[in-house]
């Protein structure tokens, strides 16, 4: 599945690349030294209450401790948020009880009849599940949610016996039983039941969907199972491992689309205007990768070099806008194939765009759904930032069919099997198609960027994760599953090699086939195809919690250089980090003579290690971390970073080592490791700078220090005045219009540089937009889709309540959903207060889609007007949002945006009272990230404000 990602730039978001959902409480967990271990009961507070057969305990400090589990003594660390001062890890204390379904009836095929109406939102079904038996039970159970099941039975396979059964549901667990009047015995049979369900309007499980067809309101059945939602279409074992195989039928209205996951062997007329549709019989797979669409869609259709039947669904009327995603998806499956050394093993696949869908894509077996602005692509109205976005995500979706379709995650602890891996790969697939996108240099601003600011913060949590309840399940769909995964996927491909990585992906592919792994397996794999330790060397990145900042000193040792390098975890805030944590960690370096050659020197396998590198002249830089290819910050003693300055001013350093070295600066000085001056000193090297990803990712940086400043009102106007110089040459540089044969990336260049020139002030820049806004309002001369982004926030931004009104006028002319989104997400720039408060008014109507409301609230925190306006209107409004989000990683996108961005340690406090009275749970862990980014904001803020002040007035 892909998630949604988005920055908030100039109090807009904008998507920048895939990735799925921010969340919940995980379990308390304990450590031993590099392993993770689990308490045998359940901690509620440190050294205050146990469940289980621990004999001795005490306040944890930071250091271990000994405590007896009844048979030996071993050192643990263990933490709570609430009490205790240890920093190895920081997780909600909370966790419900959780069984996964007993292992003594098992389904092998399920005969799954359904029928939707679409008029009164419900659906009937029926489920004949061919069943395995392996001992004697009286009551079987099975995963329903908001299903009512009207008859059940079971028949025996060889006797014929019908046994009926007594239904009583557990709720909290999301399960049914089936209570028989006598034993089942072991052996085969069939279990059927009569069930009858809502097609709800939450975007989960067999939901509705409404759309416009000829001026007229209509809605589509569809469905979004990942993770626990299948549950909620017909009672069945909904856990990934216990896989079977399905006969789909639809009944469904004449005239309606219905599509699954296999292509329809029959259909005939029932009467009723109803036509019934039986598909063939699926692979064996997981419940969660079930599909089926009914509604009206048109299509486009072509065959891969395989003979595959590819096709790509629209609204009526738009199947063109399919054709950009059609042609990427025929190019990628032989890609993969070619890749895994595997064919691609259905018969069809078919990519459809949803009206309402809450994530980015899904990667269901031969039928992936999609948002319709992650897979429509109009010719003339769809900016080239959306054209990459659409390439990545049926990417990511077409590596699933692969990796976690074929292959599955046995639980999803291992989630981040299937989410690492296709959000490392979708790149490497878009790299292959359109090689000019330069989509890795964008990897490290978009993915690794974000895996490492997540992960500094102590409320992150380590890539696996134990899972227990369902509940738990949607709140790691986040940053640390799929931008760390892939981050570290990244990286030891790199150390390992494209050759022995494919190797390896083959063995685990087709040792795996059909079945389900964990995350050892493909460790196995990887170390049998390259002789290298990658299960040790991975469990050190995989099992724990952060990263490191390597410190690094370098001295002349006749022709060579000599690095001697420590390492220790890098904290968001700079405080010291408990000793224990340790890596092995892939380094890579280059040099002034080979810049663009970056070298595997050798593993940092202790605390403190040297290592030589021959033959590099007196005086000649050295980068660490070549290529920004390693999950790690670097930090440099004054002389070498001062020796890789000039290699940045004439861009003779490569493009991704530009962008790492300030990258780490940043968040060096966001830890108050170094100073904020210091980094805004370098910043000024980057004057000559042309590539996209390099200004984007400054672009953003400078967005992070300007939110803070906003709060030092006399110094607000300053900064401004110096982006505003930082930013001038490059802004005449792209201009405002396309040139004939410009680089492909120069459009998103322009659009970010003439973003922040307008939300700066720049009198040009606001002038030259207003004069385009004007022409594309009256009709004499149309918008560019790449400059409509930036020419509406700037406006807006600078306008008042007749731009607004002009705004919402085309808002309600569009008929594409990317224009509405682009509209929609500008909105948010306006400063008057009362505008605000139109705005936020605005994402609750019914003329804004529920899955966008989240974001057309975060756009308006971009201010701090903006951003005390929408924090109260999530608090008044917290009954209705919690309800309509219910859970999932939209309500966590919420809070995220209307808290994360405060800098005051009583709006801190403010928050963390107001969420203690009404609590998320499915956001808990995005309230304590938020909290703890709202603390670092208010100490940079308190630290750096004067010297800060000094220098942009010297500077300025």
């Amino acid at each position: 599945m892909v998630k949604l990602k988005f920055l908030l730039i100039f109090g807009q978001a904008q998507p920048l690349s895939l990735t799925g959902k921010l969340g919940r409480s995980v379990p308390t967990r304990v450590f031993s030294k590099h392993i993770l271990s689990r308490l045998p009961g359940e901690l509620v507070t440190c050294g205050v209450k146990f469940f289980g057969n621990f004999t001795q305990f005490a306040h944890c400090l930071g250091r271990p401790r000994l405590y007896s589990t009844g048979s030996s003594l071993t050192p643990l660390y263990f933490a709570s948020r609430s009490s205790c001062s240890c920093r190895r890890f920081n997780m909600p204390l909370t966790k419900k009880k959780f069984e996964r379904l007993p292992k003594t009836v098992v389904p092998s095929n399920y005969k799954l009849t359904l029928k939707p109406d679409l008029k009164n939102f419900t659906f009937e079904g029926s489920v004949d599940i061919a069943v395995e038996v392996v001992s004697n039970v009286s009551t079987v159970k099975l995963h329903a949610c908001e299903i009512v099941v009207h008859e059940a039975f079971y028949r025996d396979a060889f006797s014929e016996t019908k046994l009926n059964a007594t239904t009583e549901y557990y709720k909290d667990d999301e399960e049914i039983g089936l209570k028989f009047s006598s034993d089942i015995t072991a052996g085969k049979g069939t279990l059927s039941l009569k069930f009858s369900g809502e097609l709800n309007d939450k975007m989960r499980g067999f939901y509705r969907s409404k759309y416009t067809l000829n001026n007229e309101e209509l809605y589509a059945a569809v469905t979004q199972f990942e993770a626990t939602d299948a549950r909620r279409a017909f009672p069945c074992w909904d856990e990934p491992a216990i896989k079977a195989t399905f006969d789909i039928t639809l009944i469904v209205p004449e005239g309606k689309v219905a599509l699954s996951n296999m292509p329809v062997i029959s259909s005939q007329e029932l009467g009723d205007q109803l036509v019934e549709y039986k598909y063939s019989t699926t692979p064996i797979m997981s419940t969660y990768l079930v599909a089926f669409v009914v509604g009206d869609y048109d299509y486009l259709e072509a065959v891969d070099e395989d003979d595959v039947l590819v096709r790509v669904y629209t609204p009526k009327g738009k199947q063109e806008q399919g054709r950009f995603a059609l042609d990427v998806a025929v190019k990628t499956l032989p890609f993969y194939k070619k890749y895994f050394g595997i064919a691609y093993p259905l018969p069809k696949v078919d990519l459809i765009a949803i009206a309402d869908f809450s994530a980015g894509a899904m990667e269901n077996w031969g039928l992936i759904t999609y948002r319709e602005t992650a897979l429509l692509v109009d010719p003339e109205n769809s900016s080239a930032r959306i054209k990459q976005w659409v390439a990545l995500v049926v990417g990511h979706e077409l590596a699933h069919q692969w990796f976690g379709n074929l292959v599955t995650m046995e639980w999803w602890t291992h989630l981040w099997l299937n989410e690492g891996f296709a959000s490392w790969i979708e790149y490497l697939c878009v790299d292959y198609c359109f090689p000019e996108y330069d989509v890795w240099t964008q990897f490290v601003n978009n993915d690794l960027g974000q895996a490492l600011e997540m992960d500094a913060l102590d409320n992150s949590h380590p890539i696996e994760v134990e899972v227990g309840h369902p509940s738990e399940v949607d709140e790691i769909f986040d940053a640390i599953s799929y931008s760390k995964g892939s981050s570290v996927i990244r990286m030891l491909h790199e150390y390992l090699g494209d050759q022995d990585f494919r190797k390896g992906m083959n063995v685990y592919l087709t040792r795996h086939q059909y079945k389900n792994t964990f995350t050892e397996d493909l460790w196995d794999a990887l170390g049998e195809a390259s002789g290298k330790p990658v299960g040790k060397i991975m469990s050190t990145w995989t099992k724990q919690m952060g990263f490191p900042v390597l410190k690094v000193s370098q001295v002349q040792d006749g022709p060579d250089r000599r690095l001697t390098i420590s390492q220790s975890k890098f904290t968001a805030d700079g405080s010291p980090a408990n000793d224990s944590y340790q890596w092995l960690v892939p380094l890579l370096t280059s040099t002034q003579s080979e810049p663009r050659k970056p070298q595997v020197l050798a593993l940092l396998e202790d605390k403190t290690q040297e290592f030589v590198i021959p033959n590099v002249p007196e005086g000649d830089w050295v980068k660490l971390n070549a290529g920004t290819i390693g999950v790690y910050r670097v930090m440099y003693p004054s002389d070498m970073l001062e020796a890789l300055i000039p290699a940045v001013k004439d861009l003779s350093l490569p493009p991704k080592d530009r962008l790492g070295l300030q990258s780490d600066l940043f968040a060096l000085s966001r830890a108050g490791l170094s100073s904020a001056v210091d980094v805004l000193k370098v910043i000024e090297a980057f004057e000559n700078e042309k590539d996209y990803t390099v200004w984007s990712n400054l672009s953003s940086n400078i967005a992070s220090i300007s939110t803070i400043l906003q709060y030092a009102e006399d110094i607000y106007p300053l900064f401004k005045k110096f982006v505003r110089k930082l930013f001038t040459n490059i802004a005449l540089t792209v201009g405002w219009d396309a040139q004939p044969g410009e680089d492909t990336l120069v459009p998103l260049l322009r659009e970010v540089v003439l973003s922040r020139m307008g939300r700066c002030g720049d009198e040009a820049t606001v002038a030259e937009a207003r004069r385009r806004f004007e022409a594309h309002v009256n009709g004499t001369a149309k918008l560019p889709a790449d400059l409509r982004s930036c020419v509406y926030t700037t406006v807006l931004h600078n306008g008042d309540a007749e731009t607004f009104q002009q705004v919402m006028k085309l808002y309600d002319e569009a008929d594409m959903q990317e224009e509405k989104v682009r509209l929609s997400r500008a909105m948010g720039s306006v400063q008057d207060k009362e505008l605000i408060e139109t705005v936020l008014e605005f994402s609750l109507s019914e003329k804004v889609r529920s899955q966008d409301a989240v974001f057309v609230i975060g756009s308006t925190t971009g201010s701090v007007v903006g951003r005390e306006l929408a924090w109260e209107f999530m608090k008044n409004k917290f009954s209705i949002l919690n309800e309509r989000y219910e859970g999932g990683f939209l309500l966590s996108r919420l809070v995220q945006s209307t808290t994360e961005s405060f800098a005051t340690e009583e709006k801190a406090q403010e928050i963390e009272a107001f969420f203690k009275e009404h609590p998320m749970p499915a956001a808990e862990r995005t309230v304590q990230q938020s909290i703890e980014n709202i603390k670092l904001n208010a100490k940079w803020l308190q630290r750096e404000l004067k010297t800060v002040q000094e220098f942009l007035k010297s500077s300025t």
